[in-house]
């Protein structure tokens, strides 16, 4: 898949995405009104929840990179400092490398390497990179970032990114109310069930699990898609720098630093460039690791990397 295939790709799966998430809060929406909705002439919840959806997708479209900004502390640059300026002067040479507009710079008083962009388009487009960063790498290796980070713009990753980011903390506190509820709803609605199908049981039982399972499948969602992009941004890179090996050092040098970034939360962890929670899990193989990581090892990615520079 080339760069403008994947931005197509990555476009059609924002609108799956959202149209998913909506169609969830409609589904949790119409179990509250059965729970609840004997009272009511129209089905309250089912609207309340299709509007709550809408309002969560589009917010986290339009302003979703700036909730991730405040909950990271991200400050702007401060370029008296000199390890600061290099870090502005390398982002310039990657943005025009990769043909976008310069995004907005920021840095996290974080010790532990690392860096994430967000955003909803190149033109809105973040770039977060830790003080830790900042200090282990030196230019080559800093610019392979800049070039990896900057793939994920260009190719309209960080959108997707950005709406799981949102999206799936929404999920998840919606589905907190609906727990809640759940003992309250069955006492009230438990005499109108009475009597009622077999098919009227199955779809309380399949809200239920929905409920119980929906923030779990959509950090998981979001793990996946994650995982996935970050060996397209790799080798997307190492095509704008034209050397494959500098990400690789990079790479091996984030990995030696296994401390967790504590600026990023659990939401926002599948942003980065590596596992931000320094989780062993992320650097085992396997199809519990594959379930459950939110990065492909590192091991495979500097794999792959130094075969595309011809090194065994």
């Amino acid at each position: 898949m080339n760069i403008y295939e994947q931005a197509l790709s990555n476009r059609r799966a924002t609108w799956v995405i959202s149209s998913v998430f909506v169609g969830l809060f409609l589904f949790i929406g119409f179990g509250f009104d059965y729970m609840y909705g004997a009272g009511f002439s129209v089905p309250v919840f089912t609207i309340a929840a299709l509007f709550l959806g809408i309002v969560s997708a589009y917010s986290s479209y339009e302003y979703g990179d700036r909730f991730i900004l405040s909950s990271t502390h991200a400050q702007p640059l401060d370029l008296d400092d000199p390890a600061q300026k290099q870090w502005q002067n390398v982002v310039e040479e990657m943005s025009i490398a990769a043909g976008i507009p310069l995004p907005r710079i920021f840095i996290i008083e974080d010790q532990d390497p690392n860096a994430f962009a967000t955003g909803k388009d190149p033109q809105h487009s973040s770039l977060v990179v830790t003080k830790g960063l900042l200090q282990s790498l030196d230019r080559d290796e800093l610019q392979a970032v800049a070039a990896h980070e900057m793939s994920h713009i260009r190719n309209f990753d960080i959108r997707v990114m950005l709406m799981l980011s949102v999206l799936v903390g929404a999920m998840a506190l919606i589905s907190d109310w609906a727990r809640r509820g759940i003992f309250r709803g069955s006492r009230r609605s438990g005499s109108r069930r009475q009597g009622q199908g077999n098919a009227a049981l199955l779809l309380l039982v399949v809200w239920l699990v929905t409920i119980i399972l929906a923030p779990l499948l959509s950090q998981l969602l979001a793990m996946c898609v994650s995982r996935k992009r970050e060996y397209l941004a790799d080798a997307s890179g190492a095509e704008l720098t034209r050397h494959p090996l500098a990400l690789a050092r990079a790479l091996e040098k984030i990995d030696s630093r296994s401390e967790p970034t504590r600026s990023i939360n659990q939401g926002t962890a599948h942003l980065c460039i590596a596992d931000p929670k320094g989780r062993s899990l992320s650097a085992k193989q396997g199809w519990v690791a594959d379930l459950l990581a939110t990065h492909p090892p590192i091991n495979r990615r500097i794999e792959a990397l130094k075969q595309m520079a011809y090194v065994a």
